[in-house]
């Protein structure tokens, strides 16, 4: 593939977009205004439960069973190129976690491995003359970037709060959920319990009553947890599109761009999934 690929976003879209690229023999550049990955993909718990997540027929339903059967190699080809713990584990056929922030780690490792040039900073605007190919993946600030002339689907931000618990580890077992109510556990022995949502744009604000209510929630699930104390509190913006339903996952029809974002609640779930598509889109292009 000739020419420098420009992924907009390092979180674990564009990072894993970077990374199958790379492997195909791509020169590759990710821009990322600070911490890669610090925003949804960190945030996240790490369920991957399609099953449990869509209970009616849907692209979203679709695309998470395809990028969950895609998670096994993915990981396992991340582990042997880093060295890396993903903390995988699935407790039936349909339902696993991840440990994102680890999985992140990994990606940036084989990022570094595969001379992808990481360059930080805010990117507000993109000529997609001066690459190969672009790739906007951005998360929540993806709409906002100018590439070109382009009006690209609008997204909005929606806020999420998440609690954690140090325990010891294996007190939990599988995944517990009701509802919109979950608790999941690390083989470290930290355990999280989400969740909610806010249109509040991006209000970074960590909400004390809202966390004391998760709190509540995740007690009904998990008694233990009704007399422990949080040892973290805190707050991830979600990408949802505006419009349409499903993320942008491909190629603006006529131009050397793709859209990789919209993934809302299933960015974790959906990376394996959406980094071979771009990958693959690029590849033949």
């Amino acid at each position: 593939m000739p020419g420098e690929i420009l992924v907009v976003g390092g979180g674990l879209i564009g990072s894993s977009i970077a990374w199958r690229l790379a492997r195909k023999g791509a020169q590759v550049t990710i821009a990322d205004a600070g911490n890669l990955g610090g925003e949804a993909s960190s945030a996240g718990a790490g369920m991957l439960s399609p099953g449990a997540e869509f209970d009616k027929p849907s692209v979203w339903r679709d695309l998470g069973f395809e990028s969950l059967l895609l998670y096994p190699s993915f990981v396992e080809e991340l582990q042997a190129e880093t060295g890396i713990d993903t903390d995988f584990r699935m407790f039936y056929p349909d339902d696993g976690i991840v440990d994102p922030a680890a999985l992140l780690r990994a990606l940036h490792c084989a990022c570094e491995s595969r001379k992808v040039r990481i360059m930080r900073e805010h990117v507000t605007s993109v000529e997609p003359r001066d690459y190969a190919g672009v790739v906007i993946a951005a998360g929540a600030w993806s709409g906002q970037v100018r590439v070109n002339s382009m009006t690209l689907p609008a997204v909005t931000p929606i806020k999420g709060h998440l609690i954690g618990f140090q325990m010891g580890p294996g007190a939990l077992g599988p995944v517990r959920r009701h509802g919109e109510t979950y608790v999941l556990q690390r083989s470290s022995g930290f355990l999280i319990a989400g969740s909610n949502e806010q249109d509040v744009g991006f209000d970074r604000t960590v909400d004390a009553a809202i966390c004391e209510d998760i709190h509540r929630r995740a007690s009904r699930l998990f008694a233990p947890l009704e007399h422990a104390t949080p040892v973290k509190r805190w707050i991830g913006f979600r990408p949802r599109l505006v419009e349409g339903d499903g993320p942008r996952i491909g190629r603006v029809e006529g131009t050397n761009v793709w859209l990789a974002y919209g993934h809302y609640r299933n960015g974790i779930l959906l990376t394996p999934v959406t980094a071979q598509r771009i990958a693959d889109e690029i590849e033949s292009s």
